[in-house]
């Protein structure tokens, strides 16, 4: 799935913050939240909708990706573009200019812990 752009990210957040969510209010809210006209909204819905991101029926527009499973399918994407897919050479650059706080040490010791094992 390819990354959004600024303006369809923003427009994707109204989408994922309301839905289900009636073409008409999403068009008012598009009006009022981006300054959009209506076709201007369904055009970009209709592109995200043949994406598959969302889904339009009965004038209703609901989500086939929630925000997080985007962000999800966004950041494996990343490590495997940038990283060759190796999750321990994303961390190894991420951590050579940014020092780890506890906080975040803890965490990740709870994510492994909790995913270690499961695939």
């Amino acid at each position: 799935m390819r990354e959004l752009g600024l303006v369809e990210r923003r427009f994707a957040e109204i989408v994922w913050q309301n839905a289900p969510i009636s073409t008409k209010d999403l068009v008012a809210l598009c009006e009022k939240e981006l300054g959009w006209k209506r076709t201007t909204t369904y055009t970009v819905l209709k592109k995200l909708c043949g994406e598959g991101l969302f889904l339009t029926e009965n004038s209703t527009v609901t989500l086939v990706v929630t925000r997080e499973e985007y962000d999800a399918i966004q950041s494996e994407d990343f490590v495997k573009g940038n990283f060759g897919g190796s999750l321990p050479a994303f961390i190894a650059a991420f951590t050579s200019r940014k020092k780890l706080t506890d906080e975040e040490l803890d965490e990740i010791r709870r994510m492994i812990d909790q995913y270690g094992g499961n695939g």
